[in-house]
């Protein structure tokens, strides 16, 4: 019987084999069997390849994958070349799990399993567009980042439903110009919902014979509709349009958040009606749109209450009405109003970087 050494001396030199007593040397016998292990698990080791690409098809460059194996636990990144493809290399054979990232859309997932030695391609991995951005970096003049702060807000709704335009949830909002501003409040007017709540507020009235001079039946309803859908087209572009572009002030509510304490919350709620953002120094002054637009408003809606139901204390009510609904409406977009509105950041951060 030969051991591992002598056989191999004997085949090195050309000698004849010679018969050996005893045990082999520890190391002669080690050599080999170390080695063994070693190779068969490279050669057991296989590769991943695969694709990223957007919903429409169009290579994803710079997107993250992130492998993990060896029970979801090890893991390695690699990022989407030009191509939009990536690629992993000497990844052991078993189930392994991958996670695709990039800014401005949903993660995606895929999960799969290996063969020894085997060159995996894995399917097109597809990335659509996220409808809760977390961080978008946006380029572009600083007009064409309002266009998309305004295409974002417009879509915001509570439930899904009614319409929640008036709010940001960016902490550092581009400011509107008069261009987004006649926008949002033309939006705001003509929006389906608007108008019902209008039909309805106009039955509530009808019910209670207020203003009395109005009358009843469908003359009677059909004024009352007439009048206040009139204050909320003059309220809304008055103080939401006109003055905030003359006054360069912003009209919307600035969302602050949890990272905020409860009364720093409270008090920005509340100061809503009477404080606002300046479009140029980005500073909070007197919110000379709405509490000067509420008092116009509610000039122009005296105007056409019938006679008999004019005074004084009514317009005065009415104007001071008006800015008060502003402070209640800061209190339900900050503490009420986000957990129900669709299409939102799931953080109060955006990070806007405007060309000139």
């Amino acid at each position: 019987m030969l051991t591992g050494g002598t056989a191999a001396l004997a085949q090195s030199t050309g000698a004849p084999s010679t018969q050996q007593s005893g045990p082999a040397p520890s190391q002669t016998q080690a050599a080999p069997a170390a080695a063994a292990p070693q190779s068969a698990n490279v050669q057991s080791n296989g590769i991943i390849t695969g694709t990223v690409t957007d919903k429409d098809g169009a290579l994803a460059v710079g997107a993250k994958v992130a492998l993990f194996v060896g029970g979801l636990i090890t893991s390695r990144d690699v990022m989407s070349g030009d191509n939009g493809e990536f690629t992993f290399t000497n990844v052991p054979a078993g189930p392994f799990h991958l996670k695709v990232t990039a800014p401005g859309f949903d993660t995606q997932q895929y999960w799969g399993s290996l063969q020894p030695g085997q060159a995996l391609l894995v399917p097109p991995i597809k990335l659509p567009l996220t409808g809760t951005v977390t961080e978008v970096n946006v380029g572009g003049t600083p007009e064409e980042i309002a266009e998309i702060e305004v295409k974002q807000e417009l879509e915001q709704r509570v439930f899904g439903i009614f319409p929640n335009f008036y709010v940001t949830y960016t902490n550092d909002a581009p400011p509107l110009f008069a261009k987004q501003k006649f926008v949002l409040a033309s939006r705001s007017v003509i929006d389906p919902v608007t108008i019902l709540g209008v039909g309805f507020l106009a039955g509530v009235y009808q019910a209670a014979d207020v203003p009395g001079g109005y009358g009843q039946g469908a003359a009677g309803y059909g004024r009352r509709f007439g009048a206040a859908y009139g204050d909320v087209v003059f309220g809304t572009f008055i103080g939401s349009a006109i003055l905030p572009s003359v006054l360069h002030q912003d009209p919307r509510y600035f969302y602050l958040g949890p990272d905020y304490s409860t009364k720093q919350r409270w008090i920005h709620a509340l100061d809503n009606s009477v404080i606002a953002r300046n479009d140029r120094s980005k500073k909070w002054e007197p919110n000379y749109s709405g509490i000067i637009g509420s008092f116009a408003a509610g000039a122009i809606s005296y105007s056409y209450i019938p006679a008999s139901d004019r005074s004084a204390g009514i317009y005065l009510q009415e104007s001071l009405v008006r800015i008060a609904e502003s402070s209640v409406a800061g209190v339900l977009q900050e503490f009420v109003l986000r957990k129900f509105t669709s299409h939102v950041p799931k953080q109060s951060a955006v990070s806007v970087s405007a060309q000139p």
